[in-house]
C-alpha cells in the first residue's frame, strides 16, 4: 500500500498542539472499561475546544464480550446510552466486526466509511482530529480505503506503554497488531499517548469520584455508580482513568506535555524499536495528573449548576 507522502514541514505544522477550537470524531470501545465513559462525557464537556461531529464504536475481545463484533456492538449499545444522558444528538456509528486481517486489507464499517467522508470533507488547514481510545481497527481501516485522508487528519491515539518500557503489550495496540501497524507505519499525523509509564498516573478513588462527580446530574450519577461497581472493595483502592488523557490533550497541550521523535517500528513480539530517519510523530511523554482532574471535575460541576 502507497500512502501519500508528507513534506517534513507539514508535519511538524500539523502536529503542532492545536490551538483554537477544532473538529473532532472519538473511536472508543466504551464498554469494555469504565474510562472510555469518562473521555466521552470529558469530550461533550469541552465545546469552546472542541466540536465533536461523530462517535465510533471500536471492537474489542476480553471477559466482557465473546468476541470483536459483540464487543463493538455493546460498545455502541453504551455510547447511544452515555449520549442520551448527555441529551446530546451528536451521531455514534458501529464500527469493524472482526480485526484487519493484515495491512492492507481494510474492514468495511459503517464507522469507516462515516470517518472516510468527513476527512474528505475536511482541508489540509483544518484537519479533522480522530481520538482513538480503544483497538485502532476503524482508524486504520478508513486510511487503507482512502490513503488521501492521511492529509486531512490528525489521529489522537491511547496507544501501546511508554517507550522505555520492557513491551508494548498494551491492550488497544495488543489486539489488532496489524491497524497498530498501520497507523504508525502509514505516515498519518500521529499524537501517541502510552499507557504504562505516562498515562498510568491518571489515578482515581471512589472517594473522589464520590465528592466530585456524584450528584452532578444523571451522568455524574451513571459515572459514580460505573465506578462504584467496577470492582466489589475499594478499599485501598485507586483507578486509572486512562482514557481521559487523549480528551486532555486536545484541551491543554500543559495538561500532556509532549515531544517530536521518529515513529518506532512495531515487531511481532510487541517491542517498540527505533530508527532516527523514520517520519516524525507526537509523543506524550508526561501527564499532569491533578490539573486533567480538575479541569473535567470544573466543567462537569459547571454544567449541572
Amino acid at each position: 500500500m502507497k500512502f501519500p507522502q508528507l513534506t517534513m514541514e507539514e508535519r511538524i505544522r500539523r502536529l503542532e498542539p492545536p490551538k483554537g477550537k477544532i473538529r473532532a470524531v472519538l473511536d472508543t470501545d466504551t464498554y469494555n472499561e469504565i474510562d472510555d465513559q469518562f473521555a466521552v462525557v470529558y469530550s461533550l464537556l469541552s465545546p469552546e475546544r472542541m466540536q465533536m461531529e461523530a462517535f465510533y464504536a471500536a471492537p474489542f475481545f476480553n471477559d466482557l464480550s465473546t468476541g470483536p463484533k459483540d464487543g463493538m456492538e455493546k460498545s455502541y449499545l453504551e455510547l447511544k446510552k452515555i449520549l442520551a444522558l448527555m441529551k446530546s444528538d451528536i451521531p455514534a456509528y458501529e464500527g469493524s466486526t472482526m480485526y484487519l486481517p493484515d495491512t492492507h486489507t481494510p474492514v468495511e464499517s459503517a464507522a469507516a466509511r462515516n470517518l472516510v467522508e468527513r476527512a474528505m470533507a475536511s482541508t489540509e488547514e483544518d484537519p479533522l482530529y480522530v481520538v482513538s481510545i480503544g483497538a485502532i481497527t476503524n482508524v486504520a481501516s478508513a486510511i487503507l480505503m482512502q490513503p488521501e485522508i492521511i492529509r486531512r487528519i490528525v489521529v489522537v491515539w491511547l496507544g501501546g506503554h511508554s517507550f522505555q518500557w520492557k513491551d508494548t503489550r498494551e491492550f488497544n495496540l495488543f489486539q489488532d497488531l496489524h491497524a497498530s501497524r498501520t497507523i504508525v507505519n502509514s505516515g498519518v499525523p500521529l499524537v501517541l499517548i502510552p499507557c504504562m509509564g505516562v498515562t498510568s498516573h491518571l489515578l482515581t478513588t471512589l472517594s473522589e469520584i464520590r465528592d466530585y462527580v456524584k450528584g452532578q446530574g444523571e451522568i455524574g450519577d451513571y459515572l459514580y455508580e460505573t465506578y462504584l461497581n467496577c470492582v466489589d472493595d475499594h478499599f485501598g483502592r485507586s483507578r486509572v482513568i486512562w482514557d481521559i488523557s487523549t480528551i486532555a490533550y486536545l484541551n491543554n497541550e500543559q495538561f500532556t506535555p509532549s515531544v517530536l521523535l521518529p515513529s518506532p517500528y512495531l515487531s511481532e513480539e510487541f517491542r517498540w524499536s527505533f530508527d532516527a530517519s523514520r517520519h516524525l510523530i507526537r509523543y506524550v511523554n508526561h501527564i499532569h495528573r491533578d490539573e486533567v482532574f480538575q479541569d473535567f471535575f470544573r466543567k462537569l460541576q459547571q454544567t449541572n449548576q
